[in-house]
């Protein structure tokens, strides 16, 4: 099982409180903290006063990739030395682990600071470590969304990502950023629709940070809120995954389905 959602801790607000309620409940499952783990400028004050009395009390199990936010101290030092080995090697920010027969690859969309393009270290990387595992159910996860109905849009920095995950036959990949909950629909890189083959997308920047008002709706957006605070549970089957958006307590939007991969 997996808890995911991005944007959590702004020091002053208790929503990141209320999201780790959730955590709490599923001491089994493995975290992905999607980026902007604190919501100010990543220094390590934040990180010890704002994220670890929340989310941080379960840091052993938290799989985390950086956000903007991250980045604005120190090129993410803080963020480094406060995750640790969590965080994949240091500076870089990528990485990759299994779980469930699932493989999960975590990396870093802040393409101004650690190269995304088609022949950075980092994408070379992630072609290879598809490539070794092809034929199993994959998942990415990364900051900035290439898709997103919310006021930043659509990241084409990240389109590289999705290239080579849509080339491998990932399945899912999740974003956040945006502040709020998204649903997409299988589509290409492009944002053509595709049942067969296409990944779902999901943005989950609802883990903490005050939810913002929604843009355009874009293509392929199959349900979105700006409502409720809370976090993805995705549980993950040999062939097959369901999802569940889990509002915090008080909250009345959620979402759910299942899929089978490709």
């Amino acid at each position: 099982m997996i808890l995911a959602a991005g944007d959590i801790a702004l020091c002053g607000l208790d929503y990141d409180e209320q999201t780790a309620a959730i955590l709490q409940r599923y001491p089994e499952a493995a975290v992905l903290a999607v980026g902007d783990t604190v919501q100010d400028s990543g220094r390590a004050v934040e990180y010890q006063n704002c994220f670890e009395p929340s989310w941080g009390r379960f840091k052993e199990r938290i799989y985390p990739v950086p956000g903007n936010h991250d980045y604005m101290t120190e090129s993410a030092s803080p963020y480094y030395t406060y995750f640790g080995s969590l965080a994949g090697e240091p500076g870089a920010g990528y990485y990759a682990f299994d779980l469930n027969g699932w493989h999960i690859i975590g990396l870093n969309s802040n393409c101004n600071d650690i190269a995304c393009g088609n022949e950075s270290r980092q994408v070379e990387w992630l072609r290879q470590e598809l490539q070794a595992r092809a034929g199993g159910c994959t998942l990415l996860f990364f900051h900035h969304p290439r898709f997103s109905s919310g006021l930043a849009g659509n990241y084409g920095s990240v389109s590289r990502f999705w290239r080579v995950a849509y080339e491998n036959g990932a399945d899912v990949i999740l974003s956040a950023h945006d502040h709020h909950y998204e649903r997409f629909a299988p589509q290409d890189p492009d944002g053509n629709a595709d049942p067969q083959n296409g990944i779902r997308q999901f943005v989950v920047g609802t883990g903490g940070a005050p939810l913002r008002a929604l843009g355009e709706t874009k293509p392929n957006s199959e349900i979105r809120d700006n409502s409720t605070h809370g976090v993805l549970k995705l549980e993950l089957y040999p062939g097959s995954y369901t999802w569940t958006f889990l509002p915090v307590e008080g909250g009345t939007f959620t979402d759910s389905g299942t899929t089978q991969c490709h």
